[in-house]
């Protein structure tokens, strides 16, 4: 009986695997009296639980159209509660995110990406060819390689706010160019090579851009933009490099009607990371027009609770502007995220804000739930 059990199962695997109907071959050893009513019933449902069980265990799920895709999204729910005069607390969707990826052929592949908040517009628009692991070309609109934190996904931040220096320096919500979400339209070459143990030690990326942000032709002049990035990973957990950016400006005030400013940026950046314990840092300075800017932190974490609890701290300093004094702050960051599993977390986060010169009370608590798909 289990012999006959366990071939049935086997057809039924080598069915599914052409496409086959696995009904009919059920009711085709039926008829042959190869097996019963009852175990038929029986093959039927061991084989539904197996697949939800495979299904629950599963990261990713594919649809397909004309060719195999794969869509996930997320959205991210904030309350923020203010300390300063003036500012109200209330309840925000910070991002909502459709995200659309698939592959043409196993070296062409693409990404789709918008956020509906506010004014839907589009974040990624790209393609790419692999050719080999040290060799791949990216073009269309996609994040800048410049930046540790700038290049993490926002959904996989282990905080809820990037870094000041960040945000300013790195076509984010305090740039000179406006909040182009870390993104520009271009075209860039990057791989990783010189492996150990299947794990790449030198990572590099160089690119051309507009330099105007997203969704937008080139707004400044002919020239185009400058950037790359050098990583090295000597051992697993630990990671260190830098890169740099070149770039041109339309200038707010010129010294010459028409003529650009230059904006360009230089950073370093380092971690390293176990299973419960992380330890990260950038320092990035940078150049608009006559102004220059310099920021830098440095983040700590550790999972009280594995993949579960964590808790973290960072010390933030930005000064926007190097040559004038009392332009320096630093905020004191500090809290922890629960994941419930791979798709859903919750964030709190309480921020001390210290300013050079006149002292402000401005210190904020965020949390913010996340759930994906």
């Amino acid at each position: 009986m289990k012999l006959i059990l366990s071939l049935s199962f086997f057809l039924l695997i080598v069915a599914e695997s052409f496409s086959q109907s696995t009904n009919d071959i059920l009711n085709l050893l039926i008829l042959n009296k190869t097996i019963s009513q009852s175990q038929a019933d029986s093959i039927r449902a061991e084989a539904a639980l197996g697949q939800q069980q495979t299904d629950a265990s599963r990261k990713s799920f594919f649809i397909t159209a004309a060719r195999q895709m794969q869509l996930t999204g997320y959205s991210q729910i904030r309350y923020q509660a203010f300390q300063e005069s003036g500012k109200h607390n209330c309840f925000d969707i910070r991002r909502a995110r459709i995200d659309l990826k698939g592959f043409v052929t196993p070296i062409f592949s693409y990404r789709l990406q918008a956020d509906l908040v506010d004014k839907p517009k589009m974040i990624d628009a790209y393609g790419e060819i692999k050719l080999a692991d040290y060799f791949s070309i990216t073009a269309g609109q996609f994040k800048i390689p410049f930046s540790m934190e700038n290049l993490t996904s926002s959904n996989k931040l282990e905080m809820i706010d990037r870094s000041q220096v960040v945000e300013a320096l790195v076509a984010r919500s305090k740039d000179v160019i406006g909040n182009q979400n870390g993104r520009d339209i271009g075209i860039q070459v990057g791989g990783s090579f010189l492996k150990i143990k299947d794990m790449p030690v030198i990572e590099y990326r160089l690119g051309i851009f507009n330099g105007s942000g997203i969704n937008v032709a080139d707004t400044a002049n002919n020239a185009k933009d400058l950037v790359g990035r050098l990583i090295f990973t000597p051992i697993k957990g630990l990671s260190f490099g830098g890169g740099f950016y070149k770039g041109w400006d339309k200038a707010i005030k010129p010294d010459v009607p028409g003529k650009s400013q230059t904006r360009n940026r230089i950073g370093c950046e380092f971690s390293y990371i176990t299973t419960r314990f992380s330890l990260k840092g950038e320092y990035i300075a940078g150049k608009d027009g006559k102004t220059n800017r310099a920021g830098w932190y440095v983040q700590t974490g550790y999972f009280i609770i594995p993949q579960k609890l964590q808790v973290l701290g960072k010390y933030d300093v930005y000064d926007q502007n190097t040559f004038t004094p009392d332009n320096i702050s630093t905020n004191y960051v500090f809290g922890a995220n629960y994941n419930f599993n791979n798709w859903s977390r919750l964030q709190a986060f309480y921020t001390i804000r210290q300013e050079e010169g006149t002292a402000v009370k401005n210190n904020f608590l965020s949390v913010q739930y996340q759930i994906g798909f």
